[in-house]
């Protein structure tokens, strides 16, 4: 492709509104141009390197035996409304309505709409095990949508839904998917690692997210010291091992603490540890009440408060809700006194702790010496609270690392959640009805183009590998009125596109350091410039990533790239 004939808009300058470098240099190399918040378009290079991610991605799903499909976006509510997601799905669901006040969504997942196609085509065991794939726009209304393709409102998925009739059968196709996506993020030259992870609003258990592993992430990483655990932070139980203190029980004093809110501000005041000092947070849980209690050094775990409590939606109580309940302000939260129609449960942690101080549930107020049993009661102990590092690994090797990461892939073992809601069956070798078992698998396709951008980056530009890159080869002819120059440019454009090598061609009619700068943005593998050596057949040859150049005969020039490239 001729440079002057493409959309290849760079910058000089960093946008004012992009935070992270992938959003930076996918903006300032013209990749993509932001049409709304959260809304881009591709340019030609950024839809050739979404392209490359996505035959990756059919590839690997081909071999693992997956079907390629293509669902629609806009989606019947009633659909939605048969699995209950449609309430509980979130704000996040885009929904709207046709001139009739027909209700409809537009798809920010299709486990819906594919179980309903199955359910009215596959009615036999003979035709299970089956996995359908689409690689699609979804879309969900991000309250603040940022970081550029990592969290928009539009962006392009690979979601895979697999049907079973045997959790064995699941387990196969799990497996194969799990090893298709650690090949496809390899294959794109990505550092990433499998994490346990929850599986959300998307139901089901069993799930791992493929992280990659980025300083920008917005998930956590807990992560083994010694040995391969991984998890996202939310899903890492806690081993910890508590012990009582052997000494003896003071008698509980009220204290009054004026203008301290935070569990600092109150340890300070009061001369002891945060460890020494309980916290206490309401939250609605389906609609109930619920005080959780921790260890002042500690941070509540809301996805085990859900899984605890098998809950569909758990959110943080507001301050006017919990002040109707306890007679206190945030900051002055207790145990102590709560009314028994609401749940009182508390981190493992709390178990083992001895005279410690916590909200006398009056603004202003704490108790001191605090001891559970004796001077509140807890309905379950269990583990509520996020690892933290130092923690014991939970596989009882090494100690916890934290690590940042962005999420790229989810596989999910649905089981039986969506298939028993909307009536999606099949008859046994016996013709007895049985409910189908599923699984779902996904991957950001846009969102892992702008990962490999924070991988893969320098302070000149992007440094493409080569499976992803838009072009294999950038050729630039400095002189575009120098006609031994042209001719050559030329001649080696038309060679190396004989041979099957993508190529760029600059043949723009710029100045050289312009177009040496635009190269180095573009971050495309191999340069080739063709200046004033080209009466004698050569040229300078260089690799982006590694800076390294050489000046190269022409008849050398195929030979270097396909041995760089091992073919």
């Amino acid at each position: 492709m001729k440079q002057s004939q493409t959309l290849l808009p760079t910058l000089k300058e960093v946008p004012a509104d992009a935070d992270i470098k992938s959003h930076q240099l996918l903006l300032r190399a013209g990749f993509i141009r932001q049409t709304a918040s959260g809304v881009y378009s591709f340019l030609p290079l950024g839809k050739r390197v979404l392209r490359k991610v996505e035959e990756i991605v059919r590839d690997e799903m081909d071999k693992a035996g997956a079907n390629e499909m293509f669902m629609p976006a806009l989606q019947p509510a009633e659909l939605w409304k048969e699995t209950g997601r449609w309430n509980n799905f979130g704000p996040e669901l885009m929904r709207l309505h046709d001139r009739h006040d027909r209700e409809f969504a537009l798809g920010a997942t299709h486990e819906e709409v594919i179980t309903s196609l199955v359910r009215d085509e596959v009615k036999s065991y003979k035709r299970l095990p089956l996995t359908l794939y689409q690689i699609q726009t979804k879309f969900r209304d991000e309250k603040r949508p940022r970081f550029g393709l990592l969290r928009g409102r539009e962006f392009v998925m690979k979601d895979a839904y697999s049907f079973h009739d045997s959790f064995d059968s699941l387990d196969e196709t799990y497996s194969k998917m799990y090893q298709a996506y650690s090949n496809i993020f390899s294959r794109c030259g990505l550092n990433f690692r499998a994490v346990i992870a929850d599986s959300g609003a998307m139901g089901g258990k069993d799930t791992h997210e493929f992280m990659v592993l980025s300083d920008v992430g917005e998930d956590t990483i807990a992560y083994s010291d010694t040995s391969n655990y991984a998890a996202n932070i939310e899903m890492a139980p806690v081993t910890q091992e508590y012990k009582q203190l052997d000494i003896p029980l003071k008698d509980m004093e009220k204290v009054e603490t004026p203008n301290q809110r935070t569990m600092q501000e109150v340890a300070d005041f009061l001369g002891h540890s945060l460890e020494q000092g309980l916290k206490a947070l309401m939250f609605k849980v389906d609609e109930s009440l619920v005080l959780v209690i921790t260890r002042g050094d500690h941070e509540v775990n809301d996805i085990k408060l859900k899984n605890l409590y098998n809950a569909s939606v758990v959110e943080l109580a507001t301050e006017t809700e919990t002040k109707e309940v306890l007679g206190a302000s945030f900051g002055s939260l207790g145990p102590i006194g709560v009314n028994e129609k609401i749940d009182v449960v508390a981190d493992t942690a709390v178990q083992y702790v001895v005279n410690v101080s916590c909200g006398a549930n009056e603004d202003g107020f704490h108790y001191k010496n605090v001891n559970p049993g004796r001077d509140f009661n807890v309905k379950e102990y269990a583990d509520l609270r996020f690892i933290k590092e130092g923690d014991p690994s939970p596989d009882g090797n090494g100690t916890i690392k934290f690590a940042r990461g962005i999420e790229v892939g989810h596989v999910f073992k649905l089981g039986k959640f969506y298939a028993e809601k909307m009536g999606a069956t099949f008859l046994d070798d016996q013709g007895k009805a049985n409910t189908m078992i599923m699984g779902c698998y996904g991957i950001g396709v846009s969102r892992t183009l702008a990962a490999i951008v924070e991988q893969f980056h320098d302070e000149k530009g992007i440094t493409w590998p080569t499976n992803v890159a838009p072009f294999q080869v950038h050729l630039l002819s400095i002189n575009a009125k120098n006609e031994e120059q042209k001719q050559l440019a030329d001649e080696l454009y038309q060679m190396l596109q004989e041979a099957g090598m993508e190529v760029l061609y600059d043949d723009r009619k710029e100045r050289a350091g312009v177009k040496f700068a635009d190269s180095d943005l573009v971050g495309i593998p191999f340069r080739i410039t063709v200046g004033k050596r080209a009466n004698e057949g050569y040229v300078e040859f260089k690799v982006r990533n590694t800076g390294d150049q050489t000046d190269l005969h022409q008849s050398d020039i195929l030979n270097k790239i396909k041995e760089l490239l091992e073919i």
